[in-house]
């Protein structure tokens, strides 16, 4: 490791991270980009994954280190860890560079936090620790003496990647100084009907609520899958690093990432989540694909967007650069929309907005504060609060189509008959909304 860091990293790491855990074989060598990959049961998988990793181009392997933490709690069943421990074998072969069939020019570690006396604490333990483990001993490999970014890269182990994922990524963060990102993604299909109308369904949904907020001008219109997070060790260190959440950590970290820096999408590449039913975390893609296949609810449904027209028009107003009181605002909001309105009183904002009012010295931290306060999970927030009072869902393609007449976006189906097109003109919106979103 590391023997002299730099000081705000130093602190994090005595104030945030602990010594529970280490790497199985990286002693002194200096990275550049750092991929961590937690892995909970995942023994097939994590080979698709590093055979996918190792046809990658070879520009920044020598400067590049995968980590994966393989993760289970105490209680996991003896299958989880009978199948973990598999894992942890099969990856300190590789980390020795003994997997015959994998370049060799890639360097692989592991972090076990799996064995006895390693496992995950059972209150914290989720992927959200699991991340945070690697990233934060991601901190102390970075060669920090260079001028290139020093970036910490999010995967998932049961994902593969594009070729030029890794050099793409390098690329983009060096030469368009980035410090936060997240690479393009394409939901992977297994062969299985009834599992690509799931994931299609679940995919038009991530793409769909993206793309309402880059029309309502929404400093949040990014996507926050795990699989795809990128920031580099200074953002890192500065949001306090990943949280311990045991679902949504990415929605979060990436929300903290994007009050300080802009969150910039990485084209040229693609990352691919596998679109499986999954019991891992009690939210997200595994378990939205889970909940299609048992039919409880009708999936077939979107927020509305008028929804979106409100949120657009109260962004117009709050963010502008006009600075007014909090009853100006709630008078603009009520001109609005009244569920507006009533939603930021319930939020206290007329109380919160004077704090900001108060203790803010200048207008550049005033806006720094607006966006703090009416962040993505009040966004999200608002957009809940208008289905749930005023505005509910309606059919999915109905919702595309007026999306794309608004933003006059070009495309040649009309759900004229609102109902559920065939499984092609399904993937024809999708198609569209990964062009967009």
């Amino acid at each position: 490791m590391n023997s002299f860091l730099p000081t705000e990293i130093q602190k994090y790491l005595d104030k945030f991270a602990t010594s529970k855990w280490s790497f199985y074989s990286t002693k002194n060598q200096k990275y550049k980009t750092v991929v961590v990959i937690p892995a909970l049961f995942e023994f097939e998988n994590i080979k698709e994954l590093v055979k996918s990793l190792s046809e990658n181009d070879e520009t920044y392997f020598s400067e590049t280190l995968i980590i994966f933490v393989v993760n289970n709690l105490k209680s996991s069943s003896e299958d989880v860890k009978n199948d973990n421990k598999n894992s942890l074998e099969y990856l300190k072969k590789l980390s020795h560079k003994s997997i015959v069939g994998i370049n060799s020019k890639l360097n692989f570690d592991v972090i076990d936090a799996s064995s006895d006396n390693f496992e995950l604490d059972e209150k914290d333990g989720g992927v959200g620790l699991a991340r945070k483990i690697g990233m934060d001993l991601s901190l102390t490999l970075f060669d920090y003496d260079s001028k290139s970014k020093n970036i910490i890269i999010c995967l998932d182990a049961d994902c593969t990647v594009k070729s030029n994922y890794l050099t793409t990524i390098r690329n983009n963060f060096n030469q368009n100084s980035i410090n936060a990102g997240y690479v393009n993604f394409l939901h992977s299909s297994n062969n299985l009907l009834e599992n690509e109308t799931a994931i299609i369904n679940y995919e038009i949904f991530l793409r769909y609520y993206v793309l309402e907020l880059k029309y309502a001008n929404s400093p949040y219109a990014y996507h926050s899958i795990g699989s795809t997070m990128i920031c580099n060790a200074e953002s890192y260190v500065k949001v306090q690093g990943m949280n311990k959440r045991k679902a949504a950590e990415d929605f979060y970290f990436m929300e903290k990432l994007s009050k300080i820096t802009q969150i910039i999408k990485i084209d040229g590449t693609a990352v691919f989540p596998s679109s499986r039913g999954s019991w891992r975390v009690p939210f997200g893609t595994g378990q939205r694909v889970n909940r299609f296949l048992e039919n409880t609810q009708n999936e077939y449904l979107l927020y509305s967007p008028k929804s979106f027209t409100v949120l657009k028009n109260w962004i117009n107003i709050f963010f502008s650069t006009e600075i007014l009181t909090a009853e100006m605002y709630l008078q603009e909001a009520k001109i609005i929309n009244n569920s507006l309105f009533n939603f930021l009183v319930d939020n206290n904002f007329q109380n919160n907005w004077n704090k900001i009012s108060q203790n803010s010295s200048s207008q550049k931290q005033i806006q720094k504060q607006k966006q703090i306060w009416f962040d993505g999970f009040k966004t999200l927030k608002l957009i809940h609060f208008l289905r749930d009072v005023e505005f509910p869902q309606i059919n999915m393609f109905n919702a595309l189509d007026e999306l794309f007449e608004e933003m006059q976006i070009p495309f040649n189906y009309k759900n004229t008959q609102n109902g559920i097109p065939n499984l092609e003109i399904q993937k024809d919106y999708l198609n569209k909304l990964r062009e967009i979103a």
